[in-house]
């Protein structure tokens, strides 16, 4: 299984080649950094939490934040991909 923050470091690795950083509106960068900062933030708690370092209560918490993250971030490419196929629908 890939984790989290492996899943959020190849996409930003990805995303250069996709659309250039330059060509990003300030906000995208910005989402993209707080998903993986939050991705990475259950990453550390899991790790804590097998090791006795976290409370299990932290664990949970941050993994309803995540999937929160992860949900919100699959909506947004959804909706980039249906507004990708209208236009692809459009008559030159």
């Amino acid at each position: 299984m890939i984790s989290p923050t492996l899943a959020a470091t190849a996409y930003d690795r990805a995303r250069p080649a996709v659309a250039p950083a330059e060509g990003l509106p300030a906000g995208a960068s910005r989402a993209a950094t707080d998903f993986a900062r939050v991705m990475e933030q259950v990453d550390i708690q899991a790790t804590g939490a097998m090791t006795g370092a976290t409370d299990t209560h932290q664990l949970v918490q941050s993994i309803a934040q995540a999937e929160v993250a992860l949900e919100t971030a699959v909506a947004i490419r959804d909706k980039v991909v249906e507004a990708y196929q209208e236009i692809l629908r459009m008559p030159v």
